[in-house]
């Protein structure tokens, strides 16, 4: 591993950080009721970079006065398809036409290198609502023939509508700010919900940017409000308003629990996408290179900080060695450092919290019985940035093995047979993801059926669309992102029918 230097914020953004960064509610930017803000930090440098209004349950309040009455007096509920779609497409261009920009900010304020903001975060975002914005024409319902067995003589014409939820709460996490903010924003929109959206409040300067956007695109006032603030205030506030119809969360399984208890007061929908610990299996007849390659990115790609990240490498004992030397291998020449230098493969984690809890993590490892092949260690220098870690001789009592550390730490197991790497790849609470490398097609898809996650990525790893729907089993969710299916977060069914 070596050590990129750091980098100073391009000029370009100084307008937009020298601004006040206020709260989007109902059309208008205002500050915080209470005037309180909070400051959001360069995880590369551990400086401020910003001041932003620190929203409460009082700001909620309004925020949801602006979304159900652009809900229930229209325009939005009311408006049709097409004219959606035109402005959601919209969003999607000014996306692209910022596209450097946003890069910027999310590479300020998340760590990771700009190429890969730009390259995956923006492009995914833009993307995400250029397809949803196909789906706002094509909401339809059913006719059903219907007969009843108690009045056979009668007739009947029966058939559904497909109606927007209401207003939702939307609670979004740090790791991918802006793509997070898209996957959301896109399918609420689309199906003709209105929006109220917390960032997380480690990274809240891209939502803010891309709310900029959402009203330069003619997205009437009211449709989407942005509560910048912390989960225990403003995020409780959003999970438990009985004038909330649903709340869509990413995060943690822990706050997910949080919020499906805060959720039950008026019984409002939630969809969930949560924690992973995500098996990823190489074969001893896979393409080593690749796999090797594949499992290196499935783990260090976006510092570790993913859900879906292939953290626990099961491989077969005939490769056992040589796989692990190669991941590691990898891991020591990887370039760590500011993501503003365009050497950077690996940025800083999020921020001080989560830089303690990747290191707690090492420790333990260590402590348990694992042995770095790689890494293993924070580095000494400003920010909060570590290395990219492969532990060896892990077991699965190991917390490093069971708990979901979102960090570059790789926990590497070895196993005998098919039947024995099922049980070990189910052995977690968590199902979100999982990832297979071998030659041998029939393999990979008895363990594409056995594997308990949302998705299965064989010979490859990691590969999101707009299309492809992604979401968990077990403890790591409830519904699904992306693609047709996510429509079902926001949409209710209602039966009609008309005796003749």
């Amino acid at each position: 591993m070596s050590v990129a230097t750091n980098s100073p914020v391009p000029e370009s953004l100084q307008p937009f950080l020298s601004s006040p960064k206020k709260m989007l509610i109902g059309g208008k930017w205002v500050d915080a009721k209470s005037g309180k803000t909070f400051e959001v930090f360069d995880p590369a440098s551990d400086q401020v970079i910003a001041g932003v209004a620190e929203g409460d349950a009082a700001d909620v309040e309004l925020a949801v006065a602006a979304a159900r009455k652009a809900f229930d007096q229209g325009p939005w509920s009311k408006m049709g398809g097409s004219e959606r779609s035109r402005l959601i497409w919209r969003i999607g261009e000014l996306i692209e036409e910022h596209a450097d920009e946003l890069a910027q900010i999310e590479t300020l304020d998340n760590g990771k290198p700009f190429a890969v903001a730009k390259a995956a975060d923006v492009a995914l975002a833009a993307d995400m609502f250029r397809y949803m914005a196909g789906w706002a024409t094509k909401i339809e319902g059913n006719t059903i023939p219907i007969q009843l067995p108690y009045a056979p003589e009668s007739e009947f014409h029966a058939f559904t509508l497909r109606e927007p939820v209401g207003v939702v709460g939307q609670i979004i996490p740090w790791n991918f700010p802006l793509l997070m903010a898209a996957w959301k924003l896109a399918p609420a929109l689309t199906t003709g919900c209105t929006v109220i959206l917390k960032p997380a409040e480690q990274t809240p300067l891209s939502a803010l940017r891309l709310g900029e956007l959402i009203l330069q695109a003619g997205v009437p006032d009211g449709v989407v409000n942005i509560i910048t603030g912390f989960g225990e205030t403003a995020g409780a506030a959003i999970a438990s308003h009985d004038q909330i119809d649903k709340v869509a969360f990413t995060g943690s399984t822990e706050v997910g629990k949080l919020i499906i208890n805060a959720a039950t007061g008026n019984l409002k929908r939630v969809s969930l996408e949560l924690g992973g610990k995500s098996p990823n299996v190489i074969y001893d007849d896979a393409d080593l290179d690749s796999a090797i390659a594949g499992a290196a990115d499935a783990i260090f790609f976006n510092q570790g900080e993913v859900c879906s990240a292939g953290s626990r490498l099961f491989v077969q004992k005939g490769v056992y060695d040589e796989v692990v030397a190669g991941v590691s291998e990898i891991a020591k020449n990887l370039k760590v450092g500011s993501g503003f230098d365009a050497s950077t493969q690996m940025g800083p984690l999020v921020s001080r919290e989560q830089f303690d809890r990747v290191t707690g993590y090492l420790k333990a490892g260590v402590s348990e019985g694992a042995e770095a092949a790689a890494g293993g260690s924070a580095l000494d220098r400003p920010g909060y940035f570590v290395q990219p870690t492969v532990l060896k001789n892990a077991s699965e009592d190991m917390s490093v093995v069971r708990e979901e550390i979102f960090g570059p730490v790789v926990a590497a197991m070895p196993f005998g047979d098919e039947a024995e790497l099922v049980g070990q790849a189910n052995n977690t609470a968590y199902g979100l993801a999982a990832g297979i490398w071998t030659r041998d097609i029939s393999k990979a898809h008895r363990f594409a059926k056995a594997v308990k996650a949302g998705s299965v990525w064989i010979n490859c790893y990691s590969v999101f669309d707009a299309a492809l729907p992604f979401g968990g089993y077990k403890q790591s969710g409830w519904g699904r992102e992306m693609g047709h299916a996510v429509l079902e977060n926001y949409l209710q069914t209602k039966s009609v029918c008309v005796s003749l």
